[in-house]
């Protein structure tokens, strides 16, 4: 009993001269509890110091520190994607980049229309930029397939062969990243994935910046989300691409291009990307950020503010790239409609305007017209205005009809287009040789089929 009296009495003293000593060192008060149920407690007297050690230290580091602790500057080695860089996997990026890349570019130029405005300038920055330099590319984000879609249609089908120079790209992870087959497939075609939430300090993060330290294509959508309104507006920069930039050992080549008509393409809930739309593109000029990181004092800017800098830039130039794209698709659609005209009233165009006297068919033709023109009907509105129909072919007889049983609306607009060549030489007051132009044999089994009528009708009568 006596030396158990004596080791508590030693264990007394002991938490005494701990508490002087850490009043002493951190002036800071010491809860002055008695007992063992004080010193082993958890709300006791080590918890509690503990506590405010932990929080003199933060306070510290935080005071220390030339930037808050939440943004600053990780250096990424390069020797961080040792998974995407293993044999497996540039063995199924071989395979698979190509194969993929090459189909969308067939989708979006055979079954699609895709107009794009500056390529060479993401050409050159593919093809020109110095070794070793990074690229960035950045673009708005309408559909769940602009990449690999639109990124697709803007690369020749040689450079799309080319599976290591591609683009790497992200994802988030509850997107692409569901299941182990997912995750397989979307890291064979190069997609690195991110998590929502984590912030800008996350692993995916951090092998991006991998890939730019290698002198690698990242493409990335400043806007963190697709559109919801089928890329009406455009989203802010988020954050996460000054990261990107700043933090690679070299600052890299910024491109940005925004598009429109995806959301034609594939729009928000389908499941099946949808064929003869147009898509329209157009790629800026190279972004440059020397200003922001030249400038006096840029050192001692926190790394937060320089974040946002780089950030708001991109997505002020991608705003004004929305606005000429936007209205390069207005005038286009205008266009479209205004030229929208069938095939038959194109030919009836061309109809009126041959010169039917050098085929011998002008007398026909008159009567043709004179008799359709007695026909017309008048409509008056309730205004009192008279006003008369426009001046079309006649599909109930005469000429045109006659000629549509020997040819389809394709050989009457090459016959009539004819008409038209020989009509320009006449102009120039050259001769034309009607026996150059091949006739067709419609008009010759017309005209036998006419003549044979009118020679009938001529026996009938005498």
């Amino acid at each position: 009993m006596g030396i158990q009296f004596v080791d508590k009495a030693d264990l007394w003293k002991s938490a005494l001269l701990l508490n002087l000593k850490l009043r002493d060192r951190f002036r800071i008060a010491v809860d002055d509890h008695r007992g063992r149920a004080a010193v082993f407690s958890p709300d006791g007297y080590f918890s509690s110091t503990i506590h405010r050690w932990v929080t003199l230290f933060r306070n510290f580091r935080r005071e220390s520190l030339p930037s808050p602790p939440a943004f600053y500057r990780r250096r990424v080695s390069k020797d961080l994607t040792a998974e995407e860089e293993s044999a497996l996997f540039r063995m199924l990026q071989a395979v698979a980049v190509p194969l993929i890349g090459n189909a969308c570019h067939v989708f979006m130029n055979g079954f699609n229309r895709v107009q794009v405005y500056g390529l060479e300038k993401l050409h050159d920055a593919l093809l020109n930029r110095p070794k070793n330099k990074p690229l960035v590319t950045v673009s708005n984000h309408v559909a769940s397939v602009d990449d690999p879609f639109v990124i697709a249609s803007l690369l020749p089908p040689k450079l799309l062969l080319d599976a290591r120079n591609l683009r790497w790209t992200l994802c988030a992870t509850d997107r692409c990243f569901k299941n182990p087959v997912t995750s397989a497939f979307f890291r064979s075609v190069k997609v690195l994935p991110v998590s929502r939430g984590e912030g800008i300090y996350q692993q995916g993060m951090d092998i991006a910046i991998s890939k730019l330290n290698s002198g690698g294509w990242v493409h990335i959508f400043p806007e963190g989300s697709r559109s919801r309104d089928g890329g009406k507006t455009m989203g802010s920069a988020k954050r996460g691409i000054g990261r990107l930039i700043l933090d690679a050992d070299t600052l890299p080549m910024v491109v940005p291009f925004v598009h429109t008509g995806m959301q034609d393409i594939m729009p928000v809930g389908a499941s099946v990307p949808r064929i003869g739309k147009t898509v329209t593109v157009i790629i800026g000029d190279p972004i440059h950020f020397n200003d922001i990181l030249s400038t006096e004092g840029a050192k001692h800017v926190s790394r937060k503010h320089l974040y946002d800098a780089v950030s708001s830039r991109i997505g002020h130039r991608l705003y004004d790239l929305k606005v000429q794209v936007d209205r390069v698709s207005l005038e286009q659609q205008s266009m479209m409609s205004h030229d929208a005209k069938t095939s038959s009233d194109r030919a009836a165009e061309i109809f009126h305007r041959v010169d039917w006297d050098s085929f011998g068919m002008g007398a026909q033709f008159s009567e043709e017209s004179s008799a359709s023109s007695s026909n017309k009907l008048i409509a008056q509105t309730d205004d009192g205005i008279v006003r008369s129909p426009k001046r079309r072919v006649s599909s109930e007889g005469g000429i045109s009809l006659k000629i549509k049983k020997f040819m389809d609306s394709t050989e009457m607009m090459g016959f009539a287009a004819r008409g038209l060549f020989m009509n320009e030489y006449k102009s120039r007051g050259e001769s034309a040789n009607v026996g150059q132009i091949r006739p067709l044999k419609a008009w010759r089994e017309y005209l036998e089929v006419n003549l044979m009528n009118r020679g009938l009708q001529q026996q009938n009568t005498c």
